[in-house]
């Protein structure tokens, strides 16, 4: 019998990073073939050129899918999605996975959802059901009803989705697939972290990751600034990462540019995603509006300052701080999540044995004619 062929396409560190550990284990599983189709930031010099995890993963790569990168606007992703789903059909085709695999809420996702499901093409989704507030949530929603297969993080996302119509018998909770070997992973000391970054080893650290909300491009720079200051104002050493490629993020970019060469920040590119969950572990807190700070910062007990739209709704862990983009609420999130400290160690988004639970199904459920007739469940 031969091995079912599973698609996975990625567009940023991020994704990439969440799913290595399920795709390191769909790879090495004889009932299932790996192939990646890597799109977006992956191929962008100027957002670290992280195709190369994929490369040195040793992950098969079926094909590479450039986009164009700026200027960083709404109308530059909106056209990209074209662009992706134009390269994707003939990807697809040459190919012929059993299964495409999405995860999350980016447009390469919803992209890859469109072709797939005009191919006949099962799609399996990760992270569906979740909420946002901001495009992403839509996008989501998208993605989810394009969908035949789910593997939700939570209970309340799988509600989420059999309130939305989906057949339930299609939906799994298997866990956030980003917490599958974390602690492991972040094997980095405090003490080497700090050095490399050039800050003593008695020095408070915040690990910085902040990106743009496409509704409040505008005022993404004055962010930026604000969330700056306030860390300054605490004493607070940061090591940022630079922002996705998402409307807005040029702004955000030539803050921490400007607050970097003035000796305020450490600032890189890209880390690795083990440096990166190190970072997580040993910082004093995170900070900023990214979905590590919602999902896996909980597993090290790492207090979180969650700033502005871009998590809104999203179910919280005990170590989240929610503040509002605005000089005041930041500083008074910071104080509340440094008097606080470290939390224990719980994580509503799983127990880090996501990918067994999403490899039998990939492998083991039926993929017949009647799985391609989807309707709403109700």
């Amino acid at each position: 019998m031969n091995p079912r062929r599973v698609a996975y396409i990625s567009g940023t560190r991020a994704d990439f990073g969440l799913m290595q550990a399920t795709l390191e284990a769909i790879h090495h599983d004889p009932r299932l073939a790996l192939g990646i189709i890597a799109t977006g930031m992956h191929l962008s010099r100027d957002h670290g050129h992280t195709l190369d995890d994929i490369t040195a993963s040793g992950l098969p790569l079926w094909a590479t899918v450039p986009v164009v990168m700026n200027p960083p606007t709404g109308a530059t992703m909106a056209r990209n999605l074209g662009l992706m789903l134009a390269a994707f059909v003939p990807l697809l085709q040459a190919h012929r996975p059993d299964v495409v695999l999405l995860l999350g809420d980016r447009g390469e996702m919803l992209a890859g959802a469109l072709a797939a499901i005009h191919l006949n093409i099962p799609v399996a989704h990760i992270h569906g059901g979740e909420r946002s507030g901001t495009v992403d949530e839509p996008v989501r929603h998208a993605i989810s009803k394009l969908s035949h297969f789910h593997f939700t993080a939570t209970a309340q996302a799988r509600e989420r989705l059999v309130r939305m119509g989906e057949t339930p018998e299609h939906i799994w909770v298997t866990g956030a697939p980003g917490l599958d070997g974390l602690r492991e992973l972040a094997s980095i000391p405090r003490e080497a972290l700090l050095a490399g970054a050039g800050i003593a080893p008695g020095e408070r650290v915040a690990l910085l990751v902040f990106h743009p909300v496409l509704q409040e491009a505008a005022s993404a720079g004055a962010q930026a600034q604000a969330v700056l200051d306030s860390l300054q104002g605490q004493g607070l050493r940061v090591v940022a990462l630079r922002p996705n490629a998402d409307a807005g993020s040029d702004a955000i970019r030539q803050v921490l540019i400007e607050r970097h060469r003035a000796g305020q920040l450490h600032l890189a590119t890209h880390f690795p995603r083990r440096e990166f969950v190190s970072w997580m572990a040993a910082a004093d807190l995170m900070v900023g509006n990214s979905s590590a700070g919602i999902i896996e910062a909980a597993s090290f007990g790492t207090p979180v300052v969650n700033i502005g739209l871009r998590q809104n709704l999203r179910e919280r862990n005990a170590n989240v701080f929610d503040c509002a983009a605005e000089p005041a609420a930041i500083t008074q999130a910071l104080v509340r999540a440094l008097q606080h400290g470290r939390f224990p160690i719980e994580n509503v988004y799983g127990d880090g044995a996501t990918a067994p639970r999403i490899l039998q199904r990939l492998a083991m459920q039926p993929l017949d004619a009647q799985l391609l007739l989807k309707t709403n469940a109700y």
